[in-house]
């Protein structure tokens, strides 16, 4: 339990520092301050990394699938692309939510925080879930595996007409059916006290509404990293470290979304790639660094053509 341990306390000291210290005020966070913070975060992951080689070469973890340090770093790396590029699509929805609510930009970053340490618990549940079903039932990689393909057909086929909107969710219809809703800012608050009852903000219903549409695509996500590795410690690690870099990664992706539109390419040849790895993966195993290989060139070749159409559209 020890590298556990350290793990979650490290996390629980980023929020701290976060809400705390650097964000005690709240401020718009500007695309510079962003593309810094994002850098900050992926760099950490990446150093992290480097404590799993020597995590595995140690007794601080339990290793039942008896990984080498060297396949247990890559698959960490590996799942954690995974999960930074699927999450692309997640800040699509952000953004739409943000924009329907009329969040100013100054408290977005307070209700990320609290949607993400929302997602961390979740995201945990989902994985211990996952991990538990694959090891007791090898046939469940099978089902994954046509849930993963299935998914990236629904995402090569799915029309322009197909927006998102929050108010007319689900979501939206049943919270002010159990709260009153208030249509009306009151700074960053969630909740305020009106004629003796208590109703919700706007805050509010677009956390809530953030924080179902997460658990939405952690049902992709989280098959599609257990197609990499079913080791519980590098799933949640690489999956939590991910999206604690999701809120820097919004802001600073939030105003050029429209320039990676062929990026959604990139997440479907993901994907299907991870899907055809699951349903296999009782006949052939892709040797890890072709897995990594894969999700950087195909990540790679997404942006650029997305830059390349995108001058050409202007």
């Amino acid at each position: 339990m020890t590298a556990w341990i350290l793990f979650l306390a490290l996390i629980a000291l980023f929020l701290a520092l976060d809400l705390g210290v650097f964000n005690k005020t709240p401020h718009i966070i500007s695309s510079k301050e962003a593309g810094i913070w994002t850098g900050i975060w992926v760099a950490i992951s990446f150093l992290f990394s480097g404590v799993v080689y020597w995590l595995y070469g140690t007794d601080y973890i339990a290793n039942p699938t008896a990984l080498s340090q060297t396949d247990a770093a890559l698959k960490f790396i590996t799942g954690y692309l995974i999960e930074k590029s699927l999450s692309i699509d997640n800040i699509f929805v952000i953004a739409i939510i943000f924009a329907s609510f009329k969040i100013p930009q100054k408290y977005q970053h307070r209700v990320l925080f609290w949607g993400i340490l929302g997602a961390i618990v979740l995201r945990g549940l989902m994985i211990w879930l996952g991990v538990t079903i694959i090891n007791k039932f090898n046939w469940i990689t099978y089902v994954f595996g046509a849930f993963l393909l299935f998914t990236a057909l629904k995402m090569l086929f799915r029309g322009e007409s197909e927006n998102f909107n929050p108010k007319k969710s689900f979501v939206y219809r049943n919270i002010r059916k159990i709260i009153p809703i208030t249509l009306h800012m009151e700074g960053e608050h969630f909740f305020v006290q009106k004629r003796h009852l208590t109703v919700a903000t706007p805050l509010f219903v677009a956390l809530i509404i953030i924080e179902v549409m997460d658990v939405m695509f952690a049902v992709d996500s989280v098959p599609a990293i257990l197609a990499i590795t079913s080791d519980p410690f590098l799933v949640f690690t690489s999956n939590i470290l991910a999206i604690l870099g999701l809120r820097s990664m919004y802001f600073f992706l939030a105003n050029m979304l429209e320039k990676f539109s062929y990026l959604e390419y990139s997440l479907i040849a993901i994907l299907t790639f991870v899907g055809i790895k699951m349903l296999i993966i009782h006949h052939y195993v892709f040797p890890e660094w072709f897995s990594l290989g894969f999700i950087v060139l195909t990540l790679i070749i997404g942006v650029l053509v997305s830059l390349k159409m995108s001058k050409k559209e202007e």
